[in-house]
């Protein structure tokens, strides 16, 4: 069971944190203390692993001004993306991002980037069960938190990762804000699993 100042322990089972786990998109005015984040990391890094390669490794922003830039900077890069790739038959629309008072990090207080250097077939899934590992510790504490995929082409340009501290042999994989949730995040609906085949 995880304490944190953020309010009482959830005490979830597993399946109850997975059931749980929202992707929160409206974020209260708070950072996270040092200490909650620490525990987000400690969850991150006993992930599976491939041939335990752990290849993970982690900034953490917090800097409301460094956000904000990073977030301007990342929408119109993302907005392009999605022209090229001529998303108009997908379910969201992303006109949204052109907003100018639209923040890409949903006024999350800390984001997570989560990356590794491309050594080996398997660093990238490792990265990502990483941060789901993380994003269930978040739901467990009480906390929310959403992956930013639209960021990623922003995080990986060259001079953004020199600004960040990021080494430029390490590649961006998983940018996860965290923080505490501004209102409830209501459950989406699924799909039933898809099973192509059960042989017995």
């Amino acid at each position: 069971m995880i304490q944190t100042m953020y309010g009482t322990p959830q005490g979830k089972s597993v399946i109850e944190a997975i059931l749980a786990r929202r992707s929160v998109r409206a974020f209260a005015p708070h950072q996270l203390d040092r200490n909650t984040v620490q525990t987000l990391l400690e969850a991150a890094v006993r992930a599976p692993t491939a041939m335990h390669e752990e290849p993970w490794a982690f900034v953490v922003v917090q800097n409301q001004g460094l956000l904000k830039q990073l977030s301007e900077r990342a929408k119109p890069i993302f907005i392009e993306e999605m022209r090229h790739h001529d998303n108009k038959g997908a379910p969201h629309s992303f006109e949204h991002c052109t907003r100018q008072d639209f923040d890409i990090f949903y006024g999350a207080g800390t984001l997570i980037i989560i990356c590794a250097k491309p050594s080996s077939p398997f660093v990238t899934a490792d990265c990502w069960l990483s941060a789901e590992n993380m994003m269930l510790a978040a739901c467990d504490m009480g906390l929310g938190s959403c992956i930013i995929g639209s960021s990623v082409s922003t995080l990986n340009i060259s001079t953004v990762k020199t600004e960040l501290g990021i080494p430029q042999e390490y590649v961006v994989v998983a940018p996860v804000i965290a923080g505490i949730p501004k209102e409830e995040t209501p459950a989406t609906l699924r799909k039933e699993p898809l099973i192509l085949a059960w042989k017995h």
